[in-house]
């Protein structure tokens, strides 16, 4: 067996001081064998993560206000179209006044002019000569709302 001494004399204590600390969860490196490894992120994987996330976000958001969108669109052809049934209605003859959220029930003479009844197409029998537009109600605002449309109106919006 040889003879393994320490020389003393031979190490560096300066040396052994700065490779030692008293406060070892501070170092940026393990400071023992069996210390977890510490490696430095690799900074183009956290940034690709993060610009990937960021994007999914963003996107998720850009399908909601589109949706929101739609919608709003949606209801302002709805207005729309209220104002076109209301400004028919108001050149149509009238021989009452109207109510306010009460039904009515649009028609157009073989003369091709318009007329508003309070008789609805399935109470007039077989002697009717016109032609059944719409059942509509008044809104507040002396718009109309559309409840039903007759039938050659509907297979005009089809085409």
């Amino acid at each position: 067996m040889k003879n393994n001494k320490i020389d003393i004399d031979r190490i560096d204590l300066d040396k052994m001081k700065e490779k030692t600390t008293e406060q070892p969860g501070l170092l940026p490196y393990a400071h023992q064998s069996g210390s977890a490894i510490i490696k430095p992120e690799d900074k183009g994987k956290i940034t690709g993560r993060a610009v990937a996330a960021m994007h999914s976000q963003t996107d998720m958001q850009m399908s909601q206000i589109y949706q929101q969108m739609s919608l709003l669109a949606e209801q302002a052809k709805m207005i729309q179209k209220r104002v076109e049934v209301s400004e028919r209605i108001y050149q149509s003859s009238m021989s009452f006044e109207p109510l306010i959220n009460h039904r009515y029930f649009l028609y157009e003479k073989e003369d091709g002019t318009d007329f508003l009844s309070m008789v609805g197409p399935e109470e007039w029998g077989r002697a009717k000569k016109f032609i059944f537009i719409a059942e509509i109600k008044l809104l507040a605002d002396h718009t109309w709302e559309i409840l039903r449309e007759g039938a050659q109106e509907a297979d005009a919006s089809k085409d």
